[in-house]
């Protein structure tokens, strides 16, 4: 199965440039040198990079303006440095790139992983599985479980982020990227917002939070669907409330492509996915909603950054051009959530 595609228009990367870079950084070189896309994700861009007989993984921001703090690439480079040792399932990062001089960005390399990723089909590799859909599900969630068992006491896991003020911070730094990507009024995210901010529960005691979740960027084992292979897109993680995260991943679990990919292949439910990860952990879950809440609004905010850069014509990817449609939609769920809570 091929994972890569050729480089879209407009997105390639200087050869030449990279290859002087990486001959003397890499431990076979830059002999070779090839470049392929990975094309799934709507804004960094993903690379897959052959040189002196192995292969690596690039990422690199988005091209055209992006979001203040967005898309930190040195960051999650860092990111990566801290939490491997820790949890294997985050690869190893191996190059860091901060000289603009190279590719005109910021960038990094790191181990290529190899496994299946589910966006919304089952792959060749798992059909016809009998029991797959469990096997799969209980070891997504497990992952996730063990991610929020790491032990963050040591000094390079602390630095990742502050647990003091964690969920009120979350609120509000996200209510200001809304603020500042708006392209038209809708007065439903307001109330969300202020609920919200009104509504802030008691924190879990924090952990590692990933915030980005989701089944697409879970790598499964080819051979071995009980394996995750990897745990990909680190750039949003920190220290906070676990909750966070299933909030989030709950959002991605119900809404859109993976939630006719639950019914039709028999993915946990929602219900079951709490009562597992519960069960798991021993966390108390009856706040969930506020996180559920808080992802999809989270959710909205990052499409629409991404629509809020095709809308000012700072990028061309007709992907996004009905991107505020699924905003608007998001926002009536996190909408229905809340009423049904008020």
């Amino acid at each position: 199965m091929h994972d890569t595609a050729p480089v879209r228009a407009g997105e390639e990367l200087n050869l030449q440039a990279l290859a002087e870079f990486l001959e003397k950084r890499l431990p076979g070189g830059a002999a070779g040198l090839s470049v392929e896309q990975f094309p799934g994700g709507h804004s960094n861009l993903t690379y897959m990079v052959s040189a002196g007989g192995q292969e690596y993984v690039l990422r690199r921001g988005p091209l055209g303006p992006v979001a203040p703090k967005a898309h930190d690439m040195a960051r999650e480079f860092r990111i990566l440095q801290a939490i491997h040792p820790h949890f294997k399932p985050a690869p190893e990062a191996i190059l860091l790139c901060e000289d603009l001089a190279v590719l005109g960005c910021v960038f990094f390399v790191m181990e290529r992983r190899r496994g299946v990723v589910i966006r919304d089909s089952v792959p060749e590799e798992f059909a016809g599985g009998g029991d797959l859909p469990v096997k799969l599900s209980e070891a997504f969630i497990d992952c996730l479980a063990t991610l929020h068992s790491v032990d963050i006491s040591s000094p390079d896991l602390a630095a990742l982020g502050k647990p003091d003020g964690f969920l009120e911070r979350q609120v509000k730094g996200w209510s200001e990227r809304w603020l500042r990507s708006q392209t038209s009024s809708l007065p439903a995210m307001d109330r969300i917002m202020i609920w919200l901010a009104q509504s802030v529960p008691a924190p879990s005691p924090p952990t590692i939070v990933h915030n980005d979740f989701k089944l697409d960027n879970v790598m499964f084992d080819s051979t071995d669907p009980t394996r995750v292979a990897a745990v990909l897109d680190w750039e949003m993680t920190t220290i906070g409330d676990p909750l966070v995260d299933v909030g989030l991943t709950l959002c991605y679990w119900r809404l859109g492509s993976v939630t006719s990919l639950c019914e039709s292949i028999g993915l946990y439910s929602r219900e079951q996915f709490l009562a597992k990860y519960a069960r798991t952990t021993g966390r108390d879950l009856r706040q969930i909603h506020w996180y559920e809440i808080l992802g999809i609004f989270k959710l909205a905010v990052i499409l629409q950054q991404i629509y809020f850069r095709y809308d000012q014509g700072q990028t061309k990817d007709e992907r996004f051009k009905h991107f505020d449609l699924r905003v608007a939609n998001l926002v009536n769920d996190a909408l229905q959530l809340l009423e049904r809570h008020e």
